[in-house]
């Protein structure tokens, strides 16, 4: 593609999803179907309401057949699924109506609350529907049309995708609501991190444990054995994750996270990135000056490099109990108290430094005791 946005004062490309890719090549195979010819590009206008044409790679005709496959452009986003060939097989049936059905390296989805019921391939409804209108051209009358998806190197790239984790086996997805991949988009990821509520709930699950990243499983991972089913990652966006959760209608947060993210939320700071509002240093010392007096120590955890470094400047550990709970106040001020909220905080250096006043029992009730 040839449309570009800014970010950060850098120019990045757009490019094309998953879904798009699936309807290009499916597009192309029932007009080479129709047409008795062979297709080297077509257009395919996304719900976006951008145009794109799409080369179409090794089109191939006889037999009753045709097929083909698109070589999936993410343009300048940090995908996966970048250069993956997704591949379309069109042949006609007797019944008057369009199948569609997925191979190698599309997935299958294995657990309720996602889009796509169980046992289905993992093909979302804006895909779908993008697939069943250009095939819908090229059908004759009276006649159908059967369409057969793959993307052989799915199985091994949905290995770096969250698929695994949402049960979704055996590939990667046909995804995009918008048809366009936007480099660095927000929006995509949050929802992609939104989908383990979607899932939970299906489960009836009330009560869940949030992680902002990595750290935090670790941690949990030295001193629990993880009931892995309830952890789900917020990355930078808490507060989205928080009011994805209240729509869900979960009932209680645990919160477990590096004192260098949670310390924003002790100051209202909901989207963590530090692009966005990085105050660390000022809210660490504001509160711990609040709560213990202690000017000295205050001015060397302002002047830190680092909130990990920060916290040898902590002359009194009881303020950490204070820290959670002021934390967990914030959360549920945030949530209008819509959720009921507990906080555990850590260091990597030294492990736990403290916890809300209810943590301890929601930490026992979630995970086992190594």
């Amino acid at each position: 593609m040839d449309q570009y946005r800014y970010v950060n004062g850098k120019q990045l490309r757009l490019g094309y999803t998953t879904g798009t890719c699936a309807a290009a090549a499916a597009k192309a195979a029932s007009q080479m179907l129709l047409e008795e010819h062979l297709v080297e590009e077509v257009s395919i206008l996304t719900p976006m309401g951008i145009e794109v044409d799409i080369p179409i790679m090794e089109p191939k005709l006889g037999g009753g057949t045709s097929t083909c496959y698109v070589c999936k452009d993410g343009g300048d986003d940090p995908d996966a699924t970048h250069g993956m060939k997704i591949y379309a097989q069109a042949s006609y049936i007797p019944e008057d109506r369009i199948e569609v059905e997925a191979g190698e390296g599309i997935g299958r989805v294995t657990k309720p609350g996602l889009a796509v019921e169980v046992g289905q391939a993992a093909i979302n409804p804006v895909p779908m529907k993008m697939i069943l209108q250009e095939v819908e051209r090229f059908k004759p009358q009276g006649k159908g049309i059967r369409i057969f998806l793959s993307a052989p190197e799915g199985v091994e790239i949905a290995q770096k995708t969250f698929n695994p984790i949402l049960g979704i086996e055996g590939g990667i997805s046909i995804l995009g609501t918008r048809g366009i991949v936007i480099p660095m988009s927000d929006e995509a990821y949050k929802e992609s991190l939104a989908l383990k509520l979607s899932m939970l709930k299906e489960e009836g699950v009330k009560e869940v444990v949030f992680m902002p990243g990595n750290y935090g499983e670790r941690f949990i991972g030295k001193h629990y054995d993880l009931d892995a089913n309830r952890l789900v990652m917020t990355s930078n966006f808490i507060g989205y994750m928080i009011d994805e959760a209240i729509r869900h209608s979960f009932t209680k947060i645990l919160l477990i996270g590096h004192i260098g993210k949670l310390i924003k939320l002790a100051g209202g700071i909901f989207h963590t990135h530090s692009r966005v509002a990085d105050s660390r240093n000022e809210i660490f010392c504001s509160h711990y000056l609040k709560y213990t007096l202690d000017m000295d120590n205050a001015l060397k955890i302002m002047e830190s490099n680092t909130t990990e470094g920060a916290t040898q400047f902590v002359a009194d550990k009881s303020f950490y109990t204070y820290l959670s709970n002021q934390i967990k106040k914030r959360i549920e001020r945030y949530s209008r108290k819509a959720i009921e909220a507990e906080v555990v905080i850590f260091a990597e250096s030294t492990g736990l430094l403290g916890q809300s006043s209810l943590a301890g029992d929601w930490m026992e009730t979630y995970f086992n005791n190594k």
